[in-house]
């Protein structure tokens, strides 16, 4: 799989809806609206569509897409459920299916009434399929929602390495000052200092409330076709030559890790990501890091061995994912200070990183190779690797 997938497929077109906080569309209307702008953005039509990857965050399903865009002849669809990771996960489905002749043009899309229907603080918070230990053994004492898990690894990487809640901020920082150079990011013109940072309310320690990423409301997609096609179409191809998915083991919560600390989903994914686009790690021009928490970016630049297991900390601490740093990282603002619309935010900037269609000011020197991380709920983790095409 990992030979006959690389540079198969490519992304040709991408589209997203205004990231608000208050909005009168459905979550339905806001997903039609970024399908519609991806397909615009590729040059191509709803009759081209044959397979809708919907996305499990959203509770949306196919027959939506089949009967609001009029898609007559789908022929492949599936919703993946990872949590956050879910997209990337798609995102290898859709080329497996494109690889293998099922599909030759999927629409993959994400995104929510994130502020105006589905805030953690307003609503009932569902329970975790098949994960018996967290519903029955952890949600009665308070453990309900992700910041409350996910504080608990990044309390106990505190503890082992030193990490300190000021390295949780440098990251927070850096996406916010890249998202001041980003007029289309929620927290554009909303300049932040670390002291802002430490000074925000606690959510649970050790996050505070700039830690978290934000409740916005939007939609964003893309489009994938083989890279052949991809060859005559509008817009110069983004590759993709590597993505992988991977798993926590055990998978049933952050509690019942042997490590806490380590994202071993994210490791296993970006290991075969890696493998399948046959680079290693210095060949990254910039990276797209999944950024519900600040300290995800942390445990991510660790799994993927950008760094050594403590090391993120002083990682960031030292400026290197600014722009103009050894490894940029969330050049739009990420989940933190873009928006939240599940990581397809993040896939979107990396493909105009490597199409040089950003603002002048916040484009990567030479992008030539972007890499793009999911999370999911309990370390699951999915990796994707793009690459600049050829006109």
């Amino acid at each position: 799989m990992a030979i006959t997938l690389r540079d198969r497929c490519a992304i040709v077109g991408v589209g997203h809806t205004r990231y608000t906080r208050g909005t009168s569309a459905s979550t339905l209307e806001l997903q039609l609206e970024a399908a519609t702008a991806a397909l615009g953005d590729a040059g191509l039509t709803t009759a081209d569509v044959d397979a809708v990857m919907p996305n499990d965050m959203s509770d949306r399903i196919a027959e939506e897409f089949i009967l609001n865009l009029g898609l007559e002849d789908l022929a492949f669809t599936s919703t993946i459920h990872t949590g956050g990771a879910s997209v990337i996960s798609a995102i290898q489905s859709a080329c497996m299916a494109i690889a293998t002749g099922v599909a030759t043009c999927v629409l993959v899309v994400a995104g929510r009434r994130g502020y105006s229907e589905q805030r953690v603080s307003t609503t009932s918070v569902r329970p975790m399929p098949v994960l018996a230990a967290v519903n029955e053994f952890e949600k009665p004492y308070g453990s309900l929602v992700a910041a409350q898990w996910f504080a608990q690894s990044a309390q106990r990487h505190m503890h082992e390495y030193g990490t300190t809640s000021e390295h949780f901020g440098h990251v927070a920082l850096t996406c916010r000052a890249h998202a001041n150079l980003n007029p289309n990011a929620y927290m554009h013109s909303r300049p932040m200092t670390l002291a802002d940072h430490q000074s925000s309310r606690m959510i649970t320690t050790p996050f505070h409330l700039l830690d978290c990423s934000l409740e916005t409301d939007g939609a964003a997609a893309i489009v994938i076709t083989s890279a052949e096609r991809a060859a005559d179409l509008r817009r110069e191809p983004v590759l993709i030559s590597g993505v992988g998915e991977g798993h926590g083991s055990p998978p049933t919560s952050i509690t019942q890790k042997p490590d806490l600390t380590f994202v071993e989903g994210m490791h296993f994914a970006g290991r075969r990501a890696f493998a399948m686009a046959g680079i290693g790690p210095d060949e990254i021009d910039c990276a797209q890091l999944y950024d519900g928490f600040t300290w995800f970016v942390l445990a991510s630049l660790e799994a993927l061995g950008f760094c050594g297991r403590g090391e993120s900390g002083p990682f960031v601490a030292d400026g290197r994912i600014g722009l103009g740093g050894q490894l940029p990282v969330n050049t739009h603002g990420g989940l933190l200070s873009e928006a939240h619309v599940s990581g397809m935010n993040h896939v979107i900037e990396a493909t105009r990183q490597l199409r040089r269609s950003v603002e002048p000011q916040r484009q990567v020197t030479s992008c030539e190779t972007a890499l793009v991380t999911n999370e999911g709920d309990f370390h699951e983790g999915s990796v994707l690797i793009l690459r600049k095409g050829t006109s």
